[in-house]
């Protein structure tokens, strides 16, 4: 069955385009919720009426979701959360939970927009994505961190054991590796 998209479609295509598609997918699920028209000639002819202001619309999403990702570019959120034994959370952060943080430096990101492809539950710094408009998808990065202790991990200075074995030989231990100086 033929269809005009009146909404985009992630899995299927942009607002306008005309996608050949099965009966089930149309009459179960694009036609119901009204993401699709069916194809027919006079549906063709209004649809090429407002081919000019959809790609209108398309133009300035696009440009909106530009000027929004040069504001995301670079930001760096701390999100302090309890931790239990071997720094495992209690609890996890969730996209719900970056895109408060994000309200806090003024960036108004709804959730669905922010890709995490499951939740964070252990500590660490994550890059993660932000789905704005199509090919428009900038990175920020997050600190999850201990409340007690709001150092990001790559940033505590690890800790240097020496000891000496003979006066001529240390040993220094550094991130479970051995070495001789």
């Amino acid at each position: 069955m033929k269809v005009i998209l009146t909404t985009d479609v992630d899995s299927l295509g942009r607002e306008g385009d005309i996608k050949e598609v099965k009966s089930g997918l149309a009459r179960n699920f694009l036609l119901p919720k009204k993401l699709a028209v069916r194809a027919t000639p006079g549906n063709l002819k209004i649809w090429e009426q407002k081919s000019g202001l959809i790609k209108k619309k398309q133009d300035e999403r696009q440009s909106e979701a530009e000027g929004i990702a040069q504001k995301l570019e670079g930001v760096t959120l701390l999100i302090p959360v309890k931790v239990g034994e071997e720094e495992k959370l209690f609890g996890s952060v969730t996209s719900q939970n970056i895109s408060d943080e994000l309200a806090k430096q003024g960036l108004d990101i709804d959730k669905k927009h922010i890709a995490l492809e499951s939740s964070i539950k252990s500590l660490g710094t994550y890059d993660i994505k932000i789905k704005l408009y199509h090919e428009v998808a900038p990175s920020i990065t997050v600190h999850v961190v201990d409340e007690e202790n709001p150092v990001p991990k790559e940033e505590k200075e690890e800790e240097t054991y020496s000891f000496m074995l003979h006066p001529k030989v240390e040993m220094r231990h550094k991130s479970h590796l051995w070495t001789t100086v």
